[in-house]
């Protein structure tokens, strides 16, 4: 596919743009939610694991199902479509009275996330000059995590001076007047594919869904449940019956949605597994650090939205700092270097305390967040480069399926980890703020343990650079 004049591309990446900022200003405010729901209606802080792992379900597993799909139906029609649904979604969240009915909310707004993230980042592998790719990724890492910056800050303000639903409706707001914008600006097509609807690998789609679904209630279920409960039991059954059900399917598809060469390079596989490791501590730990501030400094519970913005501060220049850096210098380099800048943020949570101050919380989760901006546009590059124009929608849709099964694992295993361990501990008889203290230093270290890993799996990438 031949590229754009190079004035031209950046010309027509502005509504993509503008669909990016969309994802980070209404995620920003979203990092504040599923604490004010559960304790708006009276429910146990773990709950907030069932409100994210919604919309992470819908997020990960839809995204190359609806990448694919862009590639058949073209770009501006998945584009818009994907912000009308996400406009739905969060219409529906402001609506909601019940958990259940939160749950149906935000699983629709990741299914207008995972239409819009793969569009966005196919538009930048084709689009792009080849020697502007990189710098594209970081300009988007830029705009996603930069947008999401004062979210966590303004929507606790918003909490605390109205209400969580107030400041949902802003956020609906904000997407019809994208999708309007959008609507004008994205008006040239990309063409469709040769392979039309009618060779969409549609029991694969249901599959994805079913089994990712599936997977990422697994840890959930069992430390919510019991590892040896009926509901622990059932979900990993029903979770290796549609693995088995997937690969079966997948294997005699024409246009299978998770295209097996893509997915059995030794990059990505490795990227995957490092991405499992350590970017998963971002969404886990802006939850627990609310609740730790909650059950700390009940008092002055808004500073812990104050820290999270430092924390996406930290990503944009991550991403903008270290980012470019991997085409200069081997990126597994890179990686390695902004590992440990992840792995001395989670350190310095063990010198947390009852009275930790909202600066010491902000360089904790600002450290950390300019480790996790340099990983996410590095390991982009890693695992996107290559991928041929046609299939650009599904290779990127099928990274964003596993990167943003991350967030979501490490919500499903850091979030009752330390919700569990903060109710254990006072029913043993400690106090709440002492509870937590504990919590949050068990967990740091889980998490340092976890970033070693990561480290280990990175340097046995291969060499991007060429000798």
């Amino acid at each position: 596919m031949e590229r754009n004049h190079p004035a031209a591309y950046r010309k027509n990446f502005l509504p993509y743009a503008l669909a990016a900022f969309l994802i980070g200003i209404a995620g920003g405010f979203s990092t504040v939610l599923g604490p004010a729901f559960v304790q708006d209606i009276g429910i146990a802080y773990h709950n907030t694991t069932w409100t994210a792992l919604a919309q992470a379900m819908s997020t990960a597993a839809c995204a190359p199902i609806l990448g694919k799909l862009g590639d058949v139906i073209g770009r501006r029609t998945t584009l818009l479509a994907g912000i009308a649904v996400y406009t739905l979604g969060n219409l529906l969240t402001a609506l909601a009275g019940s958990l259940l009915f939160m749950m149906v909310a935000r699983f629709i707004v990741g299914i207008g996330s995972a239409a819009i993230t793969p569009v966005v980042l196919a538009y930048i592998v084709t689009e792009f000059p080849q020697n502007a790719v990189a710098k594209g990724f970081s300009l988007y890492m830029l705009i996603s995590s930069a947008s999401v910056i004062f979210g966590p800050t303004l929507g606790g303000l918003l909490i605390s001076s109205y209400d969580w639903r107030t400041m949902i409706w802003i956020c609906t707001g904000i997407s019809a007047a994208v999708f309007l914008v959008c609507l004008v600006l994205c008006r040239s097509q990309t063409p469709a594919a040769k392979n039309t609807l009618t060779a969409f690998d549609t029991s694969g789609a249901l599959l994805v869904v079913l089994f990712f679904s599936l997977a990422l209630c697994i840890p959930s279920f069992g430390q919510n449940f019991g590892w040896s409960s009926a509901a622990f039991i059932g979900v990993l059954i029903a979770a290796l019956i549609s693995l088995a059900g997937l690969f079966l399917v997948e294997r005699k598809a024409k246009h299978p949605i998770l295209p097996g060469s893509f997915l059995k390079r030794k990059a990505f596989i490795l990227s995957v597994l490092a991405l499992f490791l350590t970017q998963g501590l971002m969404q886990a730990n802006m939850t627990n650090l609310i609740v730790f501030v909650n059950y700390t400094q009940p008092q002055n519970s808004v500073i812990s939205g104050y820290a999270i913005s430092i924390m996406y501060l930290g990503m944009s220049l991550g991403a903008v700092i270290l980012g470019p850096l991997a085409d200069r210098w081997e990126p597994k380099a890179v990686l390695t270097a902004s590992l440990l800048l992840t792995g001395a943020g989670c350190a310095l949570m063990l010198l947390f305390s009852t009275e930790t101050s909202v600066l010491f919380l902000a360089l904790s989760l600002g450290t950390l967040g300019f480790g996790l901006g340099g990983n996410g546009t590095i390991f982009m590059k890693v695992v996107l480069s290559g991928v041929p124009a046609h299939q650009a929608g599904a290779g990127t849709g099928t990274y964003g399926l596993f990167r943003d099964l991350a967030a979501p694992f490490g919500v499903a295993v850091f979030v009752p980890m330390f919700t569990n361990q903060i109710t254990n501990l006072i029913a043993a008889g400690s106090d709440a703020p002492a509870a937590a203290v504990s919590a949050i230093e068990a967990l740091a270290i889980a998490e340092i343990f976890c970033v070693a890993a990561g480290i280990v799996i990175v340097l046995m990438l291969p060499n991007i650079r060429k000798k």
